[in-house]
């Protein structure tokens, strides 16, 4: 569909057969870039989550930031992509819940049980004014979804990670941050916790993507995306960007890097 758009590795590592291990404990609480969301005291009190959000003019050669990046390899949220056929012959929804866990032999009550249960309630919850969402099941769905909003002119992008680093520590903006896109003309997919490859899609009319080049003390280069999102009217007053950067709904740009190299940004060229 797209045989000019390079994959970026975000994608292909979920491509290669082998060991798909899905139920990661960092992850069961509610998602952090779900906006409608209150942040959590576990969330308050994490360090690492704490230096995820910051302000669009804090884009700027020469700033530092305290960040944590680790790759997809180091998380254990490694669920492989299943083919479109074989997802799609797979229920996906909050009232065949006893069919999907009968599929992945999951019982009631269990971690894994709770997981699911959260990642099919995060993708059937109604999105916020202006949001176009989709949860897809496989990299078929992605591709689709991307063309029926942007279009086949399109690039995708992820952080990307030279080498591991699972300390929080202080990165300075390089030279070259770069805007991507148009306004209006970029989605961004996150992965969920599934036993399977399960993306949340969204579009906003509200949404700026950069090219960030960052390098940290210990000499790690991360070429990371930034997506800063220019309306934050809609969002919870009490989610974690506001308590953290001590600002109110609908006043500043609101900007957040993609921490981890298993989120993409589809981008209008």
């Amino acid at each position: 569909m797209l045989p000019n758009t390079p994959m970026p590795k975000a994608i292909t590592n979920l491509l290669h057969p082998g060991k798909s291990t899905w139920v990661d404990a960092s992850k069961c609480s509610i998602n952090l870039l779900n906006y409608k969301h209150a942040a959590s005291e576990i969330q308050l009190h994490d360090k690492s989550n704490l230096a995820l959000f910051f302000l669009e003019n804090d884009l700027h050669h020469g700033k530092k930031l305290n960040m944590l990046f680790t790759k997809t390899t180091s998380n254990n949220n490694v669920a492989k992509f299943l083919p479109k056929e074989v997802a799609d012959s797979i229920p996906f929804s909050s009232n065949k819940m006893e069919n999907i866990l009968d599929k992945f032999s999951i019982k009631k009550g269990s971690k894994e049980y709770e997981i699911v249960k959260n990642t099919i309630n995060d993708c059937e919850e109604k999105g916020i004014k202006g949001e176009e969402k989709l949860c897809v099941t496989s990299l078929e769905s992605m591709v689709d979804f991307a063309i029926s909003k942007l279009g086949k002119n399109v690039e995708v992008v992820s952080t990307e990670v030279k080498k591991e680093s699972n300390e929080l520590q202080q990165y300075v903006i390089g030279k070259g941050v770069k805007k991507l896109g148009d306004k209006n003309k970029t989605i961004v997919c996150h992965k969920e916790n599934y036993p399977y490859a399960v993306f949340f899609c969204h579009k906003t009319d509200t949404t700026k993507v950069y090219s960030v080049p960052l390098e940290g003390v210990d000499g790690n280069r991360v070429k990371a995306v930034a997506v800063c999102h220019t309306d934050t009217s809609q969002w919870n007053p009490k989610h974690l960007a506001f308590q953290v950067l001590k600002v109110q709904p609908g006043i500043v740009p609101v900007c957040h890097f993609l921490p981890l190299d298993d989120h993409v940004v589809w981008v209008s060229k």
